[in-house]
């Protein structure tokens, strides 16, 4: 059986000691019955001692994602933490198809996706919410919410029920939104696409405490009333690790540390350590 999405990375650097976990192995430990039915992990990501997948950045600089070694279930919630310039944002945009890939594997609920563009991973079940937004500025929020509308649970009503702020400013145009009405606007225009896998890159990035709050308060009854798989990029690693279940901690492309979020949360010394905080430059 195969995983439902998965990086292949040979030739990985093992760092610390992480599990190996080829997905023929371990893929059948992730499945679920969601709604009666019988659905594979959500996302793995893996490495098998071969280095496979190098990709170019947005920006151009070359970049590695390896030593990758996770599955996240249908529903399951996975922190990608990390110091800026790891490979976080690189490793979200490997996924949806915005780098190079210059070689390797990346499978989607069995179907292979290299080479495939965005959109055409966007009709098979993933979706980002990148960290510019990147809204329609001209549009309005419901035409920005028409444009990516994909048929299944999600709708119009029920997004405005999940961001009532959005309903009563759906007619105004996204340049006139604040940051946190705009950031609603990206994960609504997300959740339209009816997704099975939602990958968020810092979308707590500038909030004012009281939108923070009105975001996560979005996000935590989507993870309650919904079988999705999320994926949640943030800088903010208290607030990231208090939302998901599961975390990993990224250092130059690899993991170093995989685990249970309760399990940073507890130790702080730990966290700031694999973050790098109070490391001296230089």
């Amino acid at each position: 059986m195969s995983a439902l999405a998965e990086i292949d990375l040979p030739h990985a650097r093992v760092v610390g000691d992480l599990p190996r976990c080829p997905f023929d192995q371990h893929a059948d430990a992730f499945r679920q019955r969601v709604d009666g039915v019988e659905n594979d992990v959500a996302l793995g990501i893996g490495h098998t001692g071969r280095r496979l997948v190098e990709q170019q950045h947005l920006r151009g600089e070359p970049e590695r994602n390896r030593d990758l070694c996770h599955a996240l279930a249908p529903g399951a919630t996975l922190a990608v933490l990390g110091r800026n310039g790891v490979g976080k944002t690189t490793l979200l945009a490997t996924l949806m198809g915005h780098t190079t890939q210059h070689g390797g594997s990346i499978r989607f609920r069995g179907a292979e996706l290299g080479g495939l563009p965005a959109y055409r991973r966007a009709a098979l079940g993933l979706a980002l919410v990148p960290q510019e937004r990147e809204i329609f500025r001209s549009l309005t929020v419901e035409e920005n919410l028409i444009v990516g509308e994909r048929a299944g649970r999600w709708t119009l009503a029920r997004v405005y029920d999940f961001f009532p702020a959005l309903a009563a400013r759906r007619r105004n145009r996204g340049d006139q939104l604040s940051g946190g009405e705009q950031q609603m606007l990206a994960i609504a225009r997300a959740l339209m696409g009816n997704p099975a896998l939602l990958m968020m890159d810092e979308p707590l990035e500038g909030l004012a405490p009281v939108i923070v709050d009105a975001v996560l308060a979005g996000l935590d009854r989507l993870k309650r009333e919904d079988a999705l798989a999320l994926l949640l990029v943030e800088q903010n690693a208290r607030l990231a690790l208090e939302f998901t279940e599961r975390a990993i901690v990224l250092d130059r492309g690899a993991i170093v540390f995989s685990g249970a979020s309760r399990e940073l949360l507890a130790a702080p010394e730990r966290l700031g350590a694999l973050l790098g905080v109070g490391r001296k430059a230089g």
